[in-house]
């Protein structure tokens, strides 16, 4: 994929070597030459120098061959402006913008943008940590499914993953066992001892604790 990113901070930086690591055609741009050192000599793509809303610097770096564009920039308003201009004005097909403030990601996202919170997703990180160590509650944006873990008991071992799912509620998607990642099949049988990995509603959070003895 070709993919711009606006913006050489700590996200933006990591974003770009790791699509770049992967084999994609990435183009990075950020207002400050000295930020591109973070790149390091890893990042084989094109780095310049300008403002992720500059029409004349951004159809130079060819946005209208781009698959992706993405602005991580420390600013919500450079954001929104220049995905905005993605998007209107180039119909980059793929548009996401980093948003610092959560109010405004509702704003953004009626515009038609893909919107990352990270400020939301980072306290509810911090929230479940806290709180429940075995629940992470921002699977998706909106919060409604989230990521529960249930270590294997005696009552549990030798079940099958389809007796442990629950229709439109929980689902079991991976199976930690000694060290090994398993991605199971509805007959696959756990063991005492394996660490299961679920995707639960989180309005039926309370109801798979109880289930599970959690």
């Amino acid at each position: 994929m070709n993919i711009m990113i606006i913006g050489c901070g700590r996200v933006g930086s990591q974003l770009a070597l790791l699509l770049s690591q992967e084999g994609h055609n990435v183009t990075i741009i950020d207002k400050n030459q000295e930020a591109f050192k973070r790149l390091g000599e890893a990042f084989n793509g094109v780095a310049a120098v300008g403002n992720g809303f500059d029409e004349k610097l951004l159809k130079e770096l060819k946005i209208d061959r781009q698959d992706a564009f993405v602005s991580v920039t420390s600013g919500d308003n450079t954001n929104l402006m220049a995905s905005q201009i993605a998007k209107k004005m180039f119909n980059v097909p793929r548009v996401m913008a980093r948003v610092y403030d959560p109010k405004r990601a509702d704003i953004y996202k009626k515009l038609g943008l893909d919107v990352i919170s990270g400020t939301t997703l980072v306290a509810a990180m911090i929230r479940d940590k806290l709180i429940d160590n075995r629940f992470t509650s921002y699977l998706i944006e909106t919060g409604e499914l989230g990521v529960i873990e249930i270590i294997v008991n005696d009552i549990l071992k030798g079940k099958k993953v389809a007796e442990l799912n629950i229709p439109d509620e929980f689902l079991v998607v991976v199976i930690e066992r000694k060290k090994k990642v398993i991605i199971p099949e509805p007959v696959t049988k756990i063991e005492l001892g394996d660490k299961v990995m679920g995707v639960v509603r989180t309005t039926s959070l309370k109801k798979v604790k109880e289930t599970f003895k959690l």
